[in-house]
């Protein structure tokens, strides 16, 4: 099954404490079903010195359910879902539902 949401994507949280911010998709994991986005779901998690890193509170982000985002639309930057479309070379391309634009990627 080809992948809705793909690294790079600009999403928008639609659930959660961050519900309405937007961030940079870092990594997906379609076995989750969960996806990482670059300042969203950020928790703070104590860090024990190693040789490699330093020790100390550090801030990372945790993974978001797939349901919990949607692509931001090309157009107006809202939330859109996804669809996809045969072009004319036979390439299958993913299009967003809300304006019918082609999401780059």
């Amino acid at each position: 099954m080809a992948a809705k949401i793909r690294k790079g994507d600009k999403v928008i949280v639609l659930a959660g404490r961050d519900k309405g911010r937007t961030g940079e998709v870092i990594e997906v994991r379609p076995t989750e079903g969960r996806a990482l986005v670059r300042g969203i779901n950020m928790v703070k998690r104590h860090q024990r010195q190693t040789a490699q890193q330093e020790g100390g509170i550090i801030s990372k982000e945790l993974p978001v359910h797939l349901s919990n985002i949607a692509i931001a639309d090309p157009r107006d930057g809202k939330p859109t879902r996804v669809g996809f479309k045969l072009r004319d070379d036979g390439k299958k391309i993913r299009i967003a539902k809300r304006s019918g634009a082609e999401i780059d990627g």
